[in-house]
């Protein structure tokens, strides 16, 4: 776990270069100001200008899973990756609207595809391959198997990448020691 309290990558403050207020302005809904991921990413334009649209699609409606399982997947790696963070935003923005209760939260933050909590098989498959990917960036053929059962190819594309693209977010998030968001949920509140 990260301890250090140092801010590596500090975000950008206003006043912003109006190119970089145009940018966080797209990032964000209209009148949400934007958080502090985004102020650090936005140090490098061109990246973030890239990044943007694959994390609109991400975030989007062409996603070819459902928001449900797209949070399954988020806070499990962020969980995983010791992102408070990233894990906070998406269960503060996220959680309830995917139907995700406070036990669930709890378990893909510090449980297994095994609680009690996951009635559906899919749901606990899916965990099992979050934690496979994690762990050794693959998965078995038996697990494969399971995955496919529940998910077109199409969609298993989108959930391994989904996995990955929120690797490379958590990295840059505690990377850059990013502070929790103001009033958004710590891991403590669920362990």
């Amino acid at each position: 776990m990260i301890t250090e309290s140092i801010t590596r990558i500090a975000p950008l403050e206003p006043p912003y270069d109006e190119d970089v207020a145009d940018l966080l302005a797209r990032m964000m809904p209209t009148g949400v100001p934007p958080i502090g991921l985004f102020r650090v990413l936005a140090r490098n334009l061109p990246m973030t200008r890239a990044l943007h649209d694959w994390g609109s699609y991400e975030l989007g409606r062409e996603l070819s899973i459902p928001l449900r399982d797209r949070e399954i997947v988020i806070d499990r790696v962020a969980a995983l990756c010791d992102c408070e963070y990233e894990w906070g935003v998406h269960v503060a923005w996220f959680a309830e609207r995917a139907g995700l209760d406070d036990e669930q939260v709890r378990s893909l933050t510090v449980g297994s595809a095994g609680d009690p909590c996951w009635t559906h098989e899919r749901e606990r498959v899916l965990i099992r391959v979050v934690d496979a990917l994690h762990d050794v960036g693959d998965v078995t053929d038996e697990l494969g198997e399971a995955l496919a059962a529940h998910y077109a190819p199409e969609q298993v594309l989108d959930l391994v990448l989904l996995a990955g693209w929120y690797h490379a977010i958590c990295y840059a998030a505690n990377v850059a020691r990013l502070p929790r968001e103001p009033g958004f949920p710590r891991f403590a509140d669920r362990r």
